[in-house]
C-alpha cells in the first residue's frame, strides 16, 4: 500500500520530533516510491535502481532537517531522488536512450513546477498580505487590475501601486539588495 503525503507528511514530522518509530515507517514506506520513481526514468538499469533508492534513502535521513513542514514531501523527497539520479549518472555516465529524454523531462517538469509555485509562495510571503494578493491575482491568477481591485474591495489604482511596490520589493530581494 502506498502511503499519501499527508501520512508521509505525519511521519516526516513525527521523526523530526524524535520519534523513531515514524521514521523508521517513513522510510520503509519510501522504497516502494522511490523504486517506481528509479524504475521509470533508469530503464535497463535494475541494479543500478537498488543503488539509487539506498543513496536516496540515506540522504532524506541525512538531509532532514532542511525539510519545511510547511511544504509538500514529495516535491522534497523527489528534488533529493532526482539529483541523486544524476549524480549516479555523471558517475556512471550511463547512456539513456534519447526516446527516454522527453518523458523523463515531462516529469521533472511538472516536479520543476511544484518546485517553482513553491520559490514563489516563499517570496510572495515576504511582501505585505495586500502586495501579495494583487501579484497573486494579477500575474498569476490572470485577473485584470479591474478585476483583482473588485475581488479585493480596493481602487484600481490600489492595486496597481501594490503590484508595482511588491514587484520592486521582490526584484530587489532577488538581487541581494534590501528592499
Amino acid at each position: 500500500m502506498v502511503a499519501s503525503e499527508a501520512q508521509l507528511r505525519a511521519w516526516m514530522s513525527d521523526g523530526l520530533d524524535g520519534n523513531a518509530g515514524a521514521h523508521e515507517a517513513l522510510l520503509r514506506a519510501l522504497v516502494p516510491l522511490l523504486t517506481a520513481f528509479f524504475r521509470r526514468r533508469m530503464r535497463d538499469a535494475d541494479s543500478d535502481v537498488e543503488d539509487l533508492v539506498q543513496e536516496t534513502l540515506i540522504s532524506v535521513h541525512g538531509k532532514r532537517a532542511t525539510y519545511d513542514r510547511d511544504r509538500p514531501f514529495t516535491a522534497w523527497l523527489y528534488a533529493i531522488a532526482r539529483y541523486r539520479m544524476i549524480d549516479h549518472v555523471r558517475r556512471r555516465r550511463l547512456a539513456i536512450p534519447i526516446e527516454d529524454v522527453e518523458a523523463i523531462l515531462m516529469t521533472e517538469g511538472f516536479e520543476e513546477a511544484t518546485s517553482a509555485r513553491m520559490d514563489v509562495e516563499v517570496l510572495l510571503a515576504t511582501l505585505s498580505p495586500k502586495q501579495a494578493r494583487a501579484i497573486r491575482d494579477t500575474h498569476i491568477a490572470g485577473l485584470s487590475i479591474n478585476e483583482a481591485a473588485l475581488r479585493a474591495g480596493l481602487g484600481e489604482s490600489d492595486v496597481k501601486v501594490s503590484v508595482h511596490r511588491g514587484l520592486k520589493a521582490l526584484s530587489a530581494r532577488l538581487r541581494g539588495e534590501r528592499a
